[in-house]
């Protein structure tokens, strides 16, 4: 019946003149919104001179174009720098922490998410079966963007081969703010289940100091422990912050 009704409702309107549905007046055109042409605009910008021509808040602007579809970017795209301080924060906070920005809604935090995970994943791949010990400043830089701006604690392994080419890259653990429980063991059962010859572990300090811990650094002596008589090598363990990284071995922690 419901269905009926609708049908009847928009047989009777469907073939009435635009006048009549509009009081007897033309047909009004929608005037162009003020934020179209500056979308055309930046767009221009953007495919004429590069990403160099657009400033930071910019280029969010055109990114938020899609999932904003009917409203100025400017604002939201400010909003989002001014609360989160860089892209690099911008593109590594939480979903529901990008939502409490003013204009940006569960569409455009979805596609900035959208975005950081594209950008890890091109990452990884610069480094994934090359030679770790040789790409350092690239492994460095996909950890920083997997890991630098999260709001806990995660505890990451790279698996190497003989040939200390990454074979896989887990997240093994995620904690607190502060702390993230590692079991030795465990990273043992999965280097030998991969047939990794080596690894490197990573965790994050969502302090943005990546100063080691003494925790920390016991844990790793521990893990080394574990690792020995099993033959495998561990060959650092990072530590990356929102303010940089700190290497045990170069510090020469292990």
């Amino acid at each position: 019946m419901e269905a009926d009704d609708e049908r009847s409702f928009f047989s009777e309107r469907g073939f009435e003149p635009a006048q009549a549905l509009n009081g007897g007046k033309p047909p009004r055109t929608s005037a162009k919104k003020h934020y179209e042409g500056h979308r055309e605009r930046l767009r221009a910008r953007f495919a004429e001179a590069g990403s160099e021509a657009l400033s930071d808040y910019e280029l969010l602007e055109i990114v938020l174009f899609r999932s904003i579809p009917r409203a100025d970017t400017k604002a939201p795209a400010k909003a989002l720098l001014q609360h989160f301080g860089s892209i690099g924060e911008v593109l590594g906070a939480p979903e529901h922490r990008l939502r409490e920005v003013p204009g940006i809604g569960e569409a455009a935090a979805r596609d900035l998410k959208l975005i950081a995970a594209l950008t890890q994943r091109m990452l990884r791949s610069e480094v994934r079966g090359k030679k770790v010990l040789t790409s350092w400043s690239q492994v460095l830089d996909y950890c920083r963007a997997s890991m630098a701006y999260e709001d806990r604690e995660e505890f990451r392994i790279l698996f190497l081969d003989k040939k200390n080419c990454l074979i896989r890259d887990e997240r093994q653990q995620t904690g607190t703010v502060d702390h993230t429980p590692v079991y030795p063991r465990e990273v043992m059962r999965r280097a030998l289940e991969l047939s990794a010859s080596a690894i490197i572990l990573v965790h994050n300090h969502p302090s943005g100091d990546p100063t080691p811990s003494r925790a920390d650094i016991e844990m790793t002596k521990t893990i080394i422990a574990t690792a020995e008589p099993l033959g495998i090598t561990i060959h650092d363990h990072i530590i990356i912050g929102k303010n940089g990284h700190a290497s045990m071995k170069g510090m020469q922690l292990i």
